[in-house]
């Protein structure tokens, strides 16, 4: 899949936007930024790599971290498109659904594999031109080039929110997008091929080996 190489990549990844008052960010808006990302990929590690844990509960353990992470909503819209404003609310909020079990799944179990084999670097912090922040990191491997990893964030009713994540130059938003918009193409401009490829890959997940 398409996502494979971010996803592999980036794996202490976690992911939409709200607005901002348009005003200069102060250094301490910049540091909590940092210490945020900081923060998320400590807890992503040991909630993926304590041993002993089965499947489903380091699942749910990632879950509640990707929740209080990610404005989910938002990201679903954008990465539907115009298509969200087509679908019937239930089609919406299966959409959601399946989007969020498709994401706790595959960025879970990526992470798993992959936590153990790298190191998590944070940058810097700067003000991104949308009024929102970018938090600058690396991950470094073993005898490889470090990989570039960008996370955009916002504000949400005080806490901070990933908005997106761009590894080596590429946005992994984007690539949703353009992913479910050629999905939707495929089947006729139907949403229901989308949900129907979502419901058969959610499924696939769900039927990895119930402890490790």
């Amino acid at each position: 899949m398409m996502f494979r190489r971010v996803l592999m990549l980036s794996a202490l990844a976690l992911g939409l936007i709200t607005a901002l008052p348009q005003t200069v960010r102060a250094a301490d808006d910049l540091d909590g930024a940092k210490k945020f990302i900081g923060d998320l990929a400590s807890q992503a590690i040991t909630s993926m790599t304590t041993k002993g844990l089965a499947v489903s509960e380091r699942t749910q353990n990632f879950r509640k971290l990707f929740i209080g992470s990610v404005d989910l909503p938002t990201i679903g819209k954008f990465a539907l498109g115009r298509h969200w404003r087509t679908a019937t609310p239930e089609q919406q909020r299966e959409f959601l659904g399946l989007f969020e079990d498709m994401l706790v799944l595959t960025w879970s179990a990526r992470f798993k594999d992959a936590a153990d084999h790298v190191t998590f670097q944070v940058v810097d912090a700067k003000s991104d031109a949308d009024q929102g922040i970018i938090v600058e990191s690396r991950i470094l491997r073993e005898k490889q080039e470090p990989v570039s990893v960008l996370w955009r964030l916002r504000t949400n009713e005080g806490s901070f929110r990933v908005i997106d994540l761009i590894v080596e130059g590429t946005s992994m938003l984007v690539e949703y997008r353009e992913e479910y918009a050629s999905v939707i193409n495929q089947n006729g401009g139907k949403i229901e091929g989308l949900l129907d490829a979502l419901r058969k890959k959610v499924a696939q997940l769900q039927q990895r080996p119930a402890a490790q």
